[in-house]
């Protein structure tokens, strides 16, 4: 079955979607896109390190990642405003990985495929680091689901209840780290961000609790995966942007049918 490359294409986007569910909810909740967008834009400069260290392009992006969020982390509490602050370490370290990456020499590289996703060129072994990245963050996530929840909605009540907003930050920057490794041969470091965030802003207006919000985003993202993937087959376009061009039209639709029932 996993000789299809289309099947493959389709389970390396299901998992994907999985693991950016519940942590898109979060993205939304504390108002992290940039966050977000930061810490994807570091994956090109992993992609280069990997390359050039000829070492797991995972691993190396996971890395990169997880240093780039921690270093936005530290920042943050030192007089920076927090958008300028992720403005300019997301345009950085976009532009120190391209040139990075130019600099690489004996090694063909489709700069493309990183940027904007290349997932139906998906492997078997790719399918082993995207779905184990995804559950790992799908327990992860499960099992600080409380504390997150409790440190989201107040900090002051976080301290009360014997939680530390600090290492649950760390808990969504090392979710996010894995996330953004994974999903970079799905849609690429340009779009992580989009597929993090839109399927959650999506299941806002659908979903009553966090949880059902976590589940609905996951929905929005498979059906999103899939329904991109035919569009990209049909219309000969790219894959990584018609799955999100597809999540944008569910949160268009989501938007109007919040409005109506504002409306009444």
């Amino acid at each position: 079955m996993l000789d299809d490359f289309m099947v493959r294409a389709s389970l390396a986007g299901v998992g994907v979607a999985i693991a950016a569910a519940p942590l898109g909810c979060f993205v939304v909740w504390r108002r992290m896109a940039y966050f977000g967008d930061a810490t994807a834009h570091a994956a090109i400069l992993g992609v280069a390190l990997s390359l050039s260290l000829s070492m797991s392009i995972f691993l190396g992006t996971m890395l990169v990642a997880l240093l780039m969020a921690l270093t936005v982390t530290v920042l943050s509490g030192r007089g920076y405003a927090m958008d300028t602050l992720l403005g300019v370490m997301a345009h950085s370290a976009l532009a120190f990985g391209l040139v990075a990456v130019s600099f690489l020499s004996g090694i063909r590289i489709d700069l493309m495929a990183y940027l904007f996703g290349d997932i139906l060129a998906v492997s078997r072994g790719d399918l082993s680091v995207i779905w184990g990245g995804a559950t790992l963050v799908v327990l992860l996530l499960g099992w600080r689901w409380s504390a997150l929840l409790t440190a989201t909605l107040n900090e002051d009540l976080a301290h009360a209840s014997g939680i530390d907003p600090k290492r649950e930050q760390m808990v969504l920057t090392l979710s996010l780290a894995i996330t953004v490794a994974v999903a970079i041969k799905v849609v690429g470091v340009l779009l992580i961000a989009a597929l993090l965030i839109i399927p959650a802003a999506a299941a806002r207006p659908l979903s009553r609790t966090p949880e059902g919000m976590a589940i609905t985003a996951g929905l929005i993202g498979m059906l999103s995966t899939i329904v991109g993937l035919r569009a990209a087959y049909v219309f000969d376009t790219p894959a990584g942007p018609s799955i999100v061009c597809v999540a944008a039209i569910i949160f268009l639709t989501s938007s109007v049918i919040r409005g109506s029932k504002i409306a009444k």
